[in-house]
């Protein structure tokens, strides 16, 4: 009871890579059981600094119950300036709570998590949306960041196959080493840098991982029926770009908040009519994709994703010896 074990980013990488695609799977489990009311998963609380605007620290604190049952928080920076520096946007970490006496049993390092459950999240939406066919004549990341190529890493894990791959990001180097590791990771399939925004846009399957805070992408420009959109970013298309799309989210009252795409539109329209349900209603069945219309899937980003996935990695790292024990973590374990 009063065991508590570190899982450092060595021994998260392990299990991760050892099996990626099963990522997918705890994302799912995760969505289900939100689905089905077993979930507690309230507003992600923000630490910002006035020097400092694009800083921030987020909390993300959680329950989920069911078969996974686990409660906890993770505390992700997001730092946009240690791009500059070389270094990753998002550092984090993960505490896992026992549901049953409230005890904190484990500190996982949370940015690989955080980055897997984001790509399995992409890849599960890409994948019901598209008929549940792991097959895209073209596919192609607008912004080239640590996201981006989770996401690729997890296309890979899931056996997708592509016919030609195209990389966009306004900043030459990042493009080019995406290019580089996708060229490395996606088989046959042709990986070329776009020629601008538009040709990028054109793909059938289109993932926004960028760190835009407000749209981008034109009113103007109209996404055809064919296209699904994986809306990881949020904040890059117009709002009349989701008015006009089948739109399906992970929650619907996360995402329409924080001047999100989503969240735009309904200000623009003052209503939830172009909302088309969720993930978890579209796997169940309740729903089907409108196929008049081009799809975009915005997924918030729940605490319970970090917890599925992270209890998983939890025990597979304690099953394979690679969890650090703190003996004496509590100073008292009895009231007297």
């Amino acid at each position: 009871m009063f065991d508590f074990k570190v899982i450092p980013g060595t021994a998260v990488k392990s299990v991760l890579a050892e099996r990626a695609a099963s990522a997918i799977a705890d994302v799912q489990a995760a969505y289900l059981a939100h689905h089905d009311h077993l979930t507690v998963n309230p507003d992600s609380y923000f630490l910002r600094f006035p020097d400092a605007p694009r800083d921030r620290i987020i909390a993300l604190p959680a329950s989920i119950g069911g078969d996974i049952r686990v409660a906890g928080i993770k505390w992700i920076a997001s730092f946009p300036q240690n791009v500059d520096r070389g270094l990753p946007r998002a550092s984090a970490v993960l505490l896992l709570n026992d549901p049953a006496t409230g005890y904190p049993f484990a500190c996982l390092e949370g940015a690989l998590i955080s980055a897997a459950r984001t790509a399995a999240s992409a890849v599960l939406g890409a994948y019901w949306l598209n008929g549940r066919r792991r097959a895209a004549s073209t596919i192609a990341f607008v912004g080239a960041g640590v996201i981006a190529r989770n996401i690729v890493e997890m296309f890979v894990a899931d056996g997708w196959e592509f016919g030609e791959a195209l990389v966009h990001d306004t900043d030459a180097t990042s493009a080019a080493a995406l290019w580089a590791h996708a060229q490395s990771r996606f088989g046959t399939a042709k990986v070329v840098i776009a020629d601008g925004l538009d040709a990028a846009l054109a793909a059938d399957l289109v993932v926004f991982a960028t760190n835009a805070s407000s749209p981008y992408v034109r009113p103007v420009h109209g996404f055809l029926p064919r296209q699904t959109i994986l809306n990881i970013s949020l904040r890059d298309l117009a709002p009349e770009a989701i008015l006009s799309a089948f739109n399906l989210f992970d929650d619907v009252d996360h995402c329409l908040k924080a001047d999100t795409s989503p969240h735009l539109a309904e200000k623009l329209c003052g209503d939830r009519h172009f909302v088309g349900g969720t993930l978890a209603g579209l796997i169940r069945g309740e729903i089907v994709r409108d196929e008049t219309r081009p799809a975009v899937f915005s997924p918030f980003g729940m605490g319970i994703l970090d917890l599925a996935l992270g209890r998983r990695v939890y025990d597979e790292a304690c099953a394979r010896g690679l969890a650090v024990d703190v003996p004496g973590f509590f100073g008292e374990t009895s009231r007297w």
